[in-house]
């Protein structure tokens, strides 16, 4: 049976719809596996067995009188913490938000379970998912199921590493600073991060926030262990088709000019000075790079579509500026002393942490006209290219550290010590102007961990990303489960 356990989404629902599984079946072989493994890994943190046994059954009962729900019709899974579902909490991590019991669900579980899935539990989070390790104190520390001593990365972690151990068979994400891509790369899995505003974010949120779909760097998207799944879960996350707009949410369509895998023009990066990236993550890059040329595919391993310090500078800056939009007086009073002491020459992670949580209107709108320029040279970029294949991050899953800050916990880079805040230019190389990336695992390290890599597109070419995705699965690598999970 665990050899079902990690079938993807989309053959697992095959098989509910012809009634070879039964929902309740299905259901009850993951809420078992949780329960084994809960322990060890610590992914799956709030369960709502009760209910969805009951809608479970209800499936079941459906398909036998002919009905189908939808194309996830009695398939379980998960989403992460920060998604509202009615009824269980919603903390992003906080011990002031324990109580905090959501009343309604998010707009995208209830896309999902319109579709017919399952809702059995909500996967951990980082405190105010704004970690690349997954710890809070509302519900402890994530592990990784390829090396528990590691985290499974986040924001995302507990859905990545609940995918990898084959807790759950669709997971619901979020990224901002690739919180998505990082925990896929870290656990070997897929996820994709969509063009920005084509899925609504509504109802991923603490409190009412009437302005939460205009959060302009945050998307909302699927983890799965299969780019087919990717697909699967934005047919039903992205429908209707719209994309947020200055007058709000308006119909568009995918670009999407039907070229083939084999035949797109694509720039390989595995490296830049803005985060040296390890050579255990370099060196599976330059080998898909031989690959897609062995196929015949157009490659450039030099070119690239921006200055990477000016789209750095950007990013981080107006990354900082959405979560620091967040804050409570206290803590923004305090971060503008902090930035008020800074020297002009300091451009560090942390001064540009502390200079972009307090930006005066002026100053995010200048660096707002500096990001529409880089958004100008994305598209002369793609003019050249069909696709764009980096790094997610500079190393694979690293080692539990969770003393003092982000940008002083250090982590090992060719043999000496980097922040773990110099990755994030990874995250907002395609982030900062909102193009889809899709996130798909490239191998084994010679120490066993997973490496991943990403796949980013022109705006709303996302069928592309996950079509060139689903390609590489059948061609080149597709997902491994790690050892010691399959009881």
């Amino acid at each position: 049976m665990s050899s079902l356990a990690y079938l993807p989404a989309h053959e697992l629902a095959r098989r509910l719809r012809r009634r070879e599984l039964s929902a309740v079946e299905l259901l009850q072989l993951y809420l078992g596996r949780v329960e084994r493994h809960g322990p060890a890994l610590n992914a799956v943190v709030v369960r709502d067995a009760e209910r969805a046994l009951r809608r479970a059954r209800q499936a079941d009962e459906a398909l036998a009188r002919g009905e189908c729900w939808g194309p996830l019709h009695g398939l379980p899974m998960t989403v992460k913490e920060s998604f509202n579902v009615a009824g269980l909490p919603t903390t992003f991590g906080f011990e002031a938000f324990r109580d905090n019991i959501a009343q309604t669900d998010a707009v995208t579980v209830q896309r999902l379970t319109d579709a017919g899935a399952v809702v059995f539990g909500k996967t951990n989070v980082p405190v105010s998912l704004a970690d690349w390790q997954t710890f809070n104190p509302v519900y402890g520390t994530t592990n990784n199921p390829w090396d528990t001593a590691r985290g499974p990365g986040g924001s995302s972690g507990g859905s990545a590493a609940a995918l990898a151990a084959g807790l759950t068979a669709l997971e619901l994400g979020s990224d901002i600073g690739a919180s998505i891509r990082n925990p896929a790369h870290y656990c070997g899995v897929y996820g994709h991060k969509p063009t920005w505003g084509v899925v609504p974010i509504a109802g991923h949120q603490l409190a009412d926030d009437e302005v939460a779909d205009t959060f302009d760097i945050a998307a909302v998207g699927p983890l799965a262990r299969s780019a087919y799944d990717l697909s699967l879960a934005m047919d039903i996350l992205a429908h209707p088709l719209e994309s947020q707009g200055p007058m709000g949410r308006v119909p568009l369509r995918w670009r999407d000019s039907g070229v083939p895998p084999q035949r797109c023009r694509v720039a390989v990066l595995w490296d830049d000075a803005q985060a040296e990236v390890d050579e255990s993550v370099r060196a599976p890059l330059r080998a898909l790079a031989a690959f897609l040329r062995d196929r015949g595919l157009q490659v450039s391993e030099t070119d690239r579509p921006v200055d990477s310090a000016e789209a750095n500078h950007v990013y981080l800056h107006l990354l900082r500026a959405a979560t620091g939009s967040q804050l409570g007086d206290a803590d923004y009073g305090r971060l503008q002393a902090l930035a008020r002491d800074l020297r002009p020459d300091e451009q560090d992670y942390r001064a540009r942490a502390y200079r972009g949580s307090t930006l005066s209107h002026r100053d995010w709108h200048q660096l707002d006209q500096r990001r529409e320029h880089l958004r100008r040279q994305w598209g002369a970029f793609f003019e050249r290219y069909d696709l764009l294949i980096c790094p997610v991050a500079t190393t694979p899953a690293f080692h539990h550290n969770q003393q003092g800050e982000r940008w002083e916990r250090l982590i090992p880079v060719n043999g000496h010590g980097q922040p773990t805040t110099d990755a994030l230019f990874w995250a907002g190389y395609p982030g900062i102007v909102g193009l889809p990336a899709t996130a798909f695992p490239l191998g084994l390290t010679a120490e066993g961990l997973p490496v991943g890599a990403q796949i980013v597109g022109p705006a709303f070419a996302d069928p592309l990303c996950l079509r060139f995705a689903q390609w590489l699965e059948r061609e080149y690598h597709a997902f491994v489960a790690p050892p010691g999970w399959g009881d």
